[in-house]
């Protein structure tokens, strides 16, 4: 009866101990860079939208859209922050601020597909990223031809970028695929 005692209390405190020692959900990137968060506070908002969180702008930040969009901080309307989403909005001449932007969505997630799948676009991959290539339907035609899709699995997470093509062209935006972390 001891022996099955103690064995039933070791058994108990190494569960417990297992479920300290992991974490509760995978972590989402690397921590960000220790200039990050005071950069978040001064960030330029759009719209009474809120600051980016360093979280996600840790994986494409507002410099690399400029790198390889050729944009500036003269054409920088402002960003809007949520949670897992960053959108950095741009000022283009005769176009609309609702269709002139590249925005960042990376959530945390348990199961990260290796490769995009949707039923009205084809990728391709580009380096480490898939890149939309071709719409399946003359719908999806539209989507296509206004926005590149970028996307990067990783560790407990992905990186999903819609790049507005009145900001980025394409080949612009298989620039900035190089930039997603």
């Amino acid at each position: 009866m001891t022996i099955t005692r103690t064995l039933v209390l070791r058994s108990a405190a190494c569960a417990a101990l297992a479920m300290l020692a992991s974490p509760s959900r995978p972590a989402a990137a690397p921590p960000a860079p220790a200039a990050a968060p005071a950069a978040a506070g001064n960030c330029k908002t759009y719209g009474g939208g809120k600051c980016c969180s360093p979280d996600v702008t840790l994986h494409l930040s507002k410099d690399d859209v400029y790198a390889a969009c050729g944009q500036t901080e003269a054409t920088f309307l402002g960003e809007v922050g949520s949670k897992d989403t960053c959108k950095y909005v741009f000022k283009v001449a005769g176009e609309s601020e609702d269709s002139t932007y590249v925005q960042v969505y990376a959530p945390v997630a348990k199961e990260v597909l290796e490769k995009p799948t949707d039923p009205f676009m084809s990728f391709k991959k580009v380096g480490k990223v898939w890149v939309t290539d071709k719409a399946k339907s003359p719908k999806a035609q539209a989507q296509v031809s206004g926005s590149t899709g970028l996307y990067m699995a990783g560790r407990g997470f992905f990186v999903s970028v819609s790049a507005s093509t009145k900001v980025c062209s394409k080949n612009q935006a298989v620039q900035l695929s190089k930039s997603i972390k």
